[in-house]
């Protein structure tokens, strides 16, 4: 895929997206600027590289002295070998959070072996900083429909809702919601997220002022932003690859890597790791992203089917300037 192509996709007029959104909420608590840097589906138990990709992280995160750091999700389960990986992680000198994704629990762990692993405050939780409350979901829990999605879980409880709800009313300070799966991804994304949002939106007519600014998200592998009822959704792009399953697979490195790593055939790696570093003031919230290249053909190369212009496939996390 040319540079071209993977611009036109990725940006595509989201690039500036302005509404008149959050002013208030920012000017009603928040006395200084916020800098957190995030990483999302760095994939440690597919990569073989996950190791440098989240030190290429931390590296630049220590260098910024970002207010924190976190994880989206799809990090790494909780394996003995993979302590290492996560002190990797730990070794940032500041604040730092994890999302629960929904690979983490692969080999049958539960989440509740994935956050004492991790060391995470819960599955779910809040926290403030900077004069700002941000919110950690576990977009994990099972639906109890019959009509439930197949494959992997990615629904919010209950117990989970009436949290968010009370959580949401216990704060006058501006929202930043993080959740592995996304909250508008109506293929992929949380089951009931019409009615999370219906809640947030609500906190926010209750409020009077628009408290819930921005929800973000990994999950998806690509890189994307857009507004409902005025508030941003911003999806993050994974640190490592994306997934084009078994019938395009391609050994992107070696027979070696390949007979240790058999997954990454599965997928068109990025030739460097993605993540991004996020400032939000009283006018703004800005993204400082990563661009890269493909490892081997392109999805295009391959004649993998266009995806849908909310999914693009790219090696690339956007620069994005979104005025609030």
């Amino acid at each position: 895929m040319k540079r071209k192509d993977f611009i036109r996709y990725s940006i595509g007029g989201v690039a500036m997206l302005t509404l008149p959104i959050g002013l208030n909420a920012i000017n009603k608590g928040s006395k200084h600027k916020i800098r957190f840097g995030v990483c999302a589906d760095v994939h440690k138990d597919i990569m073989h590289d996950a190791d440098e990709r989240l030190q290429a992280f931390i590296n630049k995160a220590s260098e910024k002295k970002t207010d924190f750091i976190i994880q989206m999700g799809d990090f790494c389960r909780p394996y003995e070998q993979n302590k290492e990986f996560l002190d990797i992680f730990n070794n940032y000198p500041g604040n730092k959070y994890h999302v629960i994704g929904n690979h983490d629990m692969d080999g049958g762990f539960s989440r509740e072996q994935v956050i004492e692993f991790w060391n995470a405050p819960q599955k779910y939780y809040s926290f403030n900083q900077n004069d700002f409350h941000f919110i950690v979901l576990d977009g994990n829990d099972k639906n109890p429909s019959p009509d439930k999605a197949a494959g992997y879980a990615r629904f919010i409880g209950k117990e989970q809702v009436e949290w968010l709800k009370n959580d949401l009313a216990t704060t006058d300070l501006p929202c930043i919601v993080f959740s592995h799966q996304s909250l508008e991804n109506v293929e992929l994304g949380v089951e009931n997220q019409n009615e999370i949002r219906a809640i947030l939106e609500a906190a926010n007519k209750t409020a009077g002022f628009e408290k819930v600014v921005a929800c973000f998200s990994g999950h998806h592998h690509t890189d994307y932003a857009t507004s409902i009822n005025g508030i941003y959704y911003i999806q993050i792009n994974s640190m490592s690859y994306s997934w084009l399953g078994g019938d395009y697979q391609t050994i992107r490195y070696s027979k070696e890597i390949d007979e240790k790593f058999p997954w990454i055939k599965y997928t068109v790696p990025y030739a460097d790791p993605l993540f991004a570093f996020i400032e939000i003031d009283q006018n703004k919230i800005q993204i400082h992203g990563v661009e890269s290249t493909f490892v081997g053909p392109s999805p295009e190369e391959l004649r993998f089917p266009k995806p849908t212009e909310n999914s693009p496939i790219v090696p690339m996390i956007s620069d994005r300037k979104l005025k609030i």
